[in-house]
This record gives structure tokens, sequence and C-alpha cells, in this order.
């Protein structure tokens, strides 16, 4: 797992405002709302609306020789974090209804997103509703946090969550 906690300085927050976000990784980042005071053009209504699919948006496909972006799987519409309760809330879109990486994709997801911030944050990650057949069942196992431990505590489960983690080779 990534080391969590620190700070970020105001270039670097000014950085992930602009859309510079793939120079800073959200592991330095000790608290949302300290970005706030140079960052306040993204937040609104208590939401923060920094750009969180920059954390996602490389994850591959365990099937496709694509990241789960370019699928159109993840969007930036299905990502919503509200600073004030430490929530962050992803939907994804799996290509088909019967896409049985689903469940996959999903661990793959929070896992990089449990990586990736501050953990003060509750991550939920769930598909759309009404874009899998499975959708109850995929949604269950990813917000049971003892279902989610087992499963990466599996070597193999772990590796190929890994690989798409990794980026493209």
């Amino acid at each position: 797992m990534g080391s969590r906690g620190g700070a970020l300085g105001a270039a670097g927050a000014v950085g992930l405002c602009l859309g510079w976000a793939d120079r800073v990784t959200f592991t330095r980042l000790h608290s949302i709302s300290s970005l706030l005071l140079c960052a306040w053009p993204c937040f609104a209504g208590g939401v923060f609306f920094l750009d969180f699919l920059h954390l996602i948006r490389s994850i591959n496909d365990p099937e496709h020789p694509l990241t789960l972006e370019e699928l159109n799987v993840v969007e930036q519409v299905r990502v919503k974090v509200n600073d004030a309760e430490s929530t962050v809330s992803v939907e994804f879109t799996p290509t088909i209804p019967h896409c049985s990486m689903a469940t996959l994709i999903g661990l793959s997801v929070k896992v990089k997103l449990i990586r990736s911030l501050p953990e003060r944050f509750k991550v939920d990650v769930h598909i759309t509703p009404g874009t899998h057949a499975s959708e109850h069942a995929v949604n269950k196992q990813l917000a049971d946090k003892e279902r989610v431990a087992a499963a990466l505590e599996n070597n193999h489960l772990l590796e190929v969550v890994n690989q798409c983690l990794s980026g493209r080779p």
C-alpha cells in the first residue's frame, strides 16, 4: 500500500486545479480542505470538484487493451466527492450487462482509491444503476469490507488487480 498523509504545497494544489494532476499524487495529501485556500474555484457547496478521475482513468480493463476511461467504464460525472463528510463515491458502467469482470473492475477502482486517498475517506464503488445483470450482488461484494480484505489476501487476485493498476505495458 502507498504511503498516506503529508502536506501538499500550494503549487501542487494549483497544479491539480489547473489540470496538471499527472504531476501530483494524492498520496502526499493530508487534507483536501487544505487545498481549498488556493484551489477555491474547484469547490462549491461543500463538495470538492477536483478531477478525481485522474486517479482511476488509467486503470486497465482486465479483458481489453484499453483503459477504463477509454471504454467509458468510468466518467468524471460519476465520481462524487464530499470533503466535509470524507466520502468518495464512484459509479462505474460495465461494457456489457453480463460483464464477468465487473467485480474485478470495481475492486481495482476501490483499491486504487484506497491506496491514493487519505485514510479519512470512505470509498464507495458501485455499478451504475441498471447497467449490469448482477448489479446487486456485485455492489454487495464491493461494499463488504471483509470480502474486499479477503479478496486482497488472495495472491493471484491481488496480482491481477495490480496488473490492472500498473498502466499500459
